[in-house]
């Protein structure tokens, strides 16, 4: 929990990196009778404290920040959810018409394969849905992509306060790991809205169901959209038995309810999403914290770091990451708006291009109860299938979408984290 506490400004405060090593006079202003302590001055009550030490040295406020406590966890969350709903918002249309391409949607298939089948896409969906066409299935990612990225920033900040909790741990494998288990933690509670969202922007108006699927044209006809009816369909839906089911839905069909058996339609794909999470997350981060690394190097600092009163000020913050671990990360001034945002761009661009093939197939499986007779795919057959179907540009189908995409969104999402942050004051 944030603390106020007192330093001496000059020559004698201990920056951030080295105070847990030097000793620092410092006065107890809850106490008349101010003792000298170490290694901080801790502010007790609400009024202002005495300005001058017993030798008349100013003293000036720093605020001291557990990154484990309770209240830098929500304020965290808070500001990781709002900046995964602000990018997420920002690439709606691109993110429903890139869906349409990876799931193969028959109506859209013309489209694919070129750079103008993009706006012939988004004209063709206009044109038979309207305006709100373009964000069907947002209201399921706005559900989804708050808690999603509440959880990524929170499990980042945290994991990443036990890998590196001081400057003598900042390693590419430790920042690699630390952004690949956040991801891991994020998709784990947040992945069966992410199949619900994706199989609303699937559906289409035109869309043609075989003949064993008569729920989903009766879907399509008179509840198309629809938040519950979409959850109902899913729940409701019975995968024929095939010899090659995954060995965990085969014994899941054996030993538990069928009502616990119908969760697992919302868990289609999850293996691939786990396995594409891996590369995802962790190049994201990484390239996001060796982007800032070269931003704040002698040679870009000038033109790239915010020096202002309010950065300034923020400097006056110690992070504390474990006892009285400090990591100059936390404690750096912000870059400039284009710099971070060149940063989160070329995050999005390298952890797009890493976990894209887990992507597509990972999109496949997800609308499997919509096609193919509604059977379970499993992640050896779907990629089987796409090789078949496309060959090895068949994993890459919609990348160059999945670049505009993905660019803007990771780049707004780590901008307004981290200004969002600042405005919370963590």
């Amino acid at each position: 929990m944030p603390e106020n506490r007192m330093t001496l400004p000059s020559s004698t405060t201990a920056s951030p990196k080295s105070i847990q090593n030097e000793s620092i006079p410092t006065v107890d202003s809850s106490n008349s009778n101010a003792s000298i302590r170490n290694p901080y001055f801790s502010v007790k009550t609400t009024d202002p404290p005495t300005t001058c030490n017993d030798q008349s040295t100013p003293l000036e406020y720093v605020k001291v920040i557990d990154k484990q406590s309770l209240e830098y966890v929500v304020r965290s969350g808070i500001a990781g959810g709002f900046a995964g709903s602000a990018a997420k918002t920002l690439i709606a249309p691109l993110d429903r018409i890139k869906i349409l391409f990876q799931t193969s949607n028959p109506e859209f298939l013309k489209y694919r394969g070129r750079f103008s089948g993009l706006f012939s896409a988004g004209r063709r969906i206009w044109i038979n849905d309207g305006f709100w066409g373009l964000y069907q299935g947002h209201s399921v990612t706005l559900l989804r992509i708050f808690p999603y990225a509440s959880i990524k920033f929170v499990a980042y900040e945290q994991i990443r306060t036990l890998l590196i909790p001081n400057d003598n741990y900042e390693t590419a494998a430790r920042r690699f790991m630390a952004g690949s288990l956040s991801g891991l933690a994020s998709v784990f509670f947040t992945y069966p809205l992410d199949l619900v969202r994706v199989r609303m922007a699937f559906e289409t108006r035109n869309l043609q169901h075989l003949a064993a699927h008569p729920e989903h044209q009766y879907y399509m006809s008179h509840r198309r959209g629809r938040l519950l009816s979409s959850i109902q369909t899913i729940f409701h839906e019975k995968p024929p038995h095939r010899v090659n089911d995954p060995a965990w839905l085969k014994y899941s069909r054996e030993k538990l309810p069928p009502s616990f058996v119908a969760i697992s339609n919302f868990y289609r794909g999850f293996a691939p999403t786990i396995l594409g999470m891996i590369p995802y997350a962790g190049v994201s981060f990484y390239t996001h914290d060796l982007i800032h690394d070269i931003f704040r190097s002698s040679v870009l600092a000038k033109y790239t770091v915010n020096e202002t009163k309010a950065s300034a000020d923020a400097k006056k913050n110690i992070v504390k990451s474990q006892g009285k671990e400090i990591n100059s990360r936390d404690t750096r001034a912000p870059l400039k708006a284009y710099a971070q945002l060149v940063a989160g761009g070329l995050a999005g661009l390298c952890s797009q291009t890493a976990a894209y093939p887990f992507e597509v197939i990972r999109r496949r499986m997800q609308v499997g109860g919509a096609i193919n007779q509604g059977q379970f795919l499993s992640f050896r057959s779907t990629a089987k299938l796409i090789f078949r179907e496309s060959g090895m540009g068949g994993f890459f189908v919609g990348l160059s979408i999945g670049y505009l995409k993905v660019v803007p969104m990771v780049a707004c999402s780590f901008y307004v984290y981290e200004r969002t942050k600042m405005v919370l004051g963590i």
